[in-house]
């Protein structure tokens, strides 16, 4: 490991408790800083009304402060209750579609976090995934944490135990097979970052309008990379919320997130010659296997501040 990546974990890696909530607060109340807590959800009506319903009970309602000044829930076609649940309890509820109608949805989770940098207004934007169970608040107040009593800081990244079957540290398999071995190799200074792949992160809007979005699964190595790039390792950041327990998907799908991961590597590693943007994976059938190729991501949104409607939004 680079040495200058040993001091920054030293320096910039921390956990939860290491600020409570009463000095965030108190932080937020001297600065004015505001805080959006967006959720990208698609058929998620099983866990989404528990992380709405802690974020507003532990981080919004009745404190004298709120951490939290607005929480969105984007919904991008479910076919279940999700935006029923989440509205019930207490959130702001988006169709993806309805934000920025002008250019057609692409589908993918990118498209859905670039769309919410229109529909939120906060200092400091917080991704948290909805299927999260057993959710604390400390998913939300320890990320954003860093961003309210360092400025130096500017983009924060939840760490966390992915158990799998029961058996700890055996989940995140894309992050360790593909993810962490091109970070490694390619950008040697992010070879810190226990969970490069989390959906748990939060990050100044300053910076969150400068960058492009890989509008699918490899949004989160994208927006990491090109931070690195923008603002330099010191102004990122990692803090310790524990154990993170979601549903996990099977070896399929995730075959076509490691596809559009490497993409997204390759189109930062090089402009010029691209792979085949297409991936065949193999199911049985009846009479033996079957190959199914699919397309890999290969759009990208560009920074949301060349957005017309963004910058009319600016400027009013």
């Amino acid at each position: 490991m680079l040495e200058e990546v040993e001091r920054w974990l030293a320096e910039r890696s921390w956990a939860a408790a290491d600020r409570p909530l009463a000095q965030l607060i108190e932080r937020k109340r001297a600065t004015g800083t505001t805080v959006s807590v967006v959720l990208p959800a698609l058929d998620e009506e099983a866990t989404v009304g528990e992380i709405v319903e802690v974020i507003r009970r532990e981080l919004m309602d009745g404190l004298p402060v709120p951490l939290v000044d607005e929480l969105l829930v984007v919904d991008s076609g479910s076919t279940d209750r999700t935006a029923e649940v989440a509205a019930k309890a207490g959130a702001r509820v988006e169709h993806r579609d309805g934000i920025l109608p002008r250019l057609p949805a692409l589908p993918g989770k990118g498209e859905v976090l670039w769309r919410s940098l229109l529909a939120t207004t906060g200092d400091v934007v917080c991704f948290v995934d909805a299927d999260l169970r057993d959710f604390s608040a400390s998913f939300v107040s320890g990320i954003v944490g860093p961003l309210l009593t360092d400025p130096e800081v500017q983009f924060v990244k939840a760490m966390y135990d992915r158990p799998l079957g029961g058996a700890p540290g055996q989940g995140g398999r894309v992050t360790e097979l593909v993810a962490r071995p091109l970070l490694n190799l390619h950008w040697p200074r992010l070879a810190g970052f226990v969970q490069p792949l989390g959906g748990e992160y939060a990050v100044r809007r300053s910076l969150l309008e400068r960058l492009p979005f890989p509008v699918g699964y490899g949004v989160e190595l994208g927006l990491l990379v090109d931070a690195l790039h923008t603002v330099g390792l010191d102004a990122l950041a990692q803090v310790d919320v524990g154990v993170r327990v979601h549903r996990h998907q099977d070896g399929q799908a995730l075959g076509r997130m490691a596809a559009a991961i490497y993409r997204t590597a390759q189109l930062r590693l090089s402009r010029g010659h691209l792979v085949r943007p297409e991936l065949t994976q193999f199911e049985r059938g009846p009479d033996g296997f079957v190959p199914r190729t699919y397309a890999v991501d290969t759009e990208e949104r560009p920074p949301m501040r060349e957005i017309e409607e963004y910058a009319v939004r600016r400027v009013a």
